[in-house]
């Protein structure tokens, strides 16, 4: 079981960002691999560190950790795990600051000391899901169009930063001498430029192509939840890192089942006929139908609960259940005859209202059976 990130970064679940940025700055300099050269323990602290951070540093993602945990992130190969040392320094470098000296040292030719990966942009696509296949997972091959890297492009290296990715700054000040530096504005960091390209790429050495990409989505996902692809949003020029597919699941209406967290809702109407005698009704559920018993007397407002046929939990809890709503439903229209059989009916004594004791509200047969 994965480690919960509050813990791995040592603060609560209150923290502020403020503080998640301070112990996730602690944690990578305690564990950066120039401190600990060769120390897979640690390399390895040091990448579930930013695993943590890439995660609670986000308002969106830590929302959706807080409220469904690893699985909004991690369902079937999506999320915020393995990372590797490229990701990490492509997209946290900058929080080190001054703690190794503006560089960090030789690890991968990252920071000041050499030129930086830099990573292609992330991709957003939409995919409407039926209640169906939330229920039991699905596999979905999407057309998307990214940026690849066109076939001829050649880079040579950045005559601004000679390849470092970084241009470094002296300047005299009435404290002494101040060295500083930025991000080469000619390569933004790449340490290289195009050489040459072929006519139909853009200013990056870039096209646009068509691409299938077979994503599978875990049962349980909810409208509106993110989950992510790594590596299939667009390249990046050069030897850069390719940015992510981010998936954004929409959920589809269902005729007859409403869903609400993992329990789904049916209503069910019945005649007043059927509810008098009793019945049978073939109903729908996400595991195709089903056939319930209505008792005789059946009363409206009866809730029926049909256990393990609502929606898999994200978070691995079990299945939620359906619950049944039975309406009696009253004719608008009479007949002659109709209404004079009811006519004769209304003072009968099985036709007066005489609720049992034991007959309890909708609130309170509702709140029992979650107790």
């Amino acid at each position: 079981m994965k480690e919960d990130y509050y813990e791995i970064l040592g603060v609560s679940k209150n923290a502020t960002a403020a503080e998640i940025k301070k112990a996730y700055r602690k944690k990578a300099i305690e564990y950066h691999p120039d401190k600990n050269p060769g120390d897979a323990k640690a390399e390895e602290l040091f990448k579930k560190a930013a695993e943590a951070y890439e995660v609670l540093s986000d308002p969106d993602k830590r929302a959706r950790y807080d409220q469904y945990g690893h699985q909004a992130f991690e369902g079937a190969g999506f999320g915020g795990g393995g990372m590797n040392m490229e990701d990490i320094f492509s997209q946290f470098g900058d929080i080190f600051g001054s703690a190794f000296g503006g560089s960090f040292g030789g690890f991968g030719g990252f920071g000041g000391g050499g030129q930086r990966r830099v990573k292609g942009s992330n991709l957003r696509i939409r995919v409407k899901l039926t209640l169906d296949e939330i229920a039991h997972g699905v596999e979905k091959k999407l057309k998307v169009k990214r940026k690849k890297q066109a076939a001829g492009t050649t880079y040579k290296t950045c005559p601004t930063c000679n390849g470092m990715g970084q241009v470094t700054k002296i300047q005299n000040t009435i404290l002494g001498r101040m060295q500083t530096s930025t991000t080469c504005g000619t390569c933004r960091g790449a340490g290289q430029i195009i050489d040459q390209k072929p006519a139909n790429a853009d200013s990056d050495g870039m096209v646009a192509t068509d691409e299938t990409v077979s994503i599978k989505i875990p049962p349980g996902v909810v409208d509106g939840m993110q989950l992510k692809v790594s590596g299939k949003g667009n390249e990046a020029p050069g030897n850069g890192i390719s940015g992510d597919l981010l998936v954004v699941i929409e959920v589809e209406p269902h005729p007859h089942l409403q869903r609400e967290g993992d329990n789904l809702h049916y209503d069910l109407y019945i005649s007043f006929s059927e509810a008098a005698l009793g019945t049978s009704k073939e109903i729908d559920t996400v595991s195709g139908k089903v056939r319930i018993k209505i008792d005789s007397g059946t009363q409206s407002g009866k809730i029926l609960r049909l256990r393990n046929k609502g929606i898999p939990s994200i978070n691995g809890y079990g299945t939620g259940d359906l619950l049944v709503h039975v309406n009696v439903w009253t004719p608008k229209a009479l007949s002659k005859e109709q209404r004079e059989f009811f006519e004769k009916m209304k003072n009968d004594e099985h036709f007066i209202p005489k609720p049992e004791k034991e007959d309890k509200s909708f609130f309170e047969k509702v709140k029992d059976m979650f107790s």
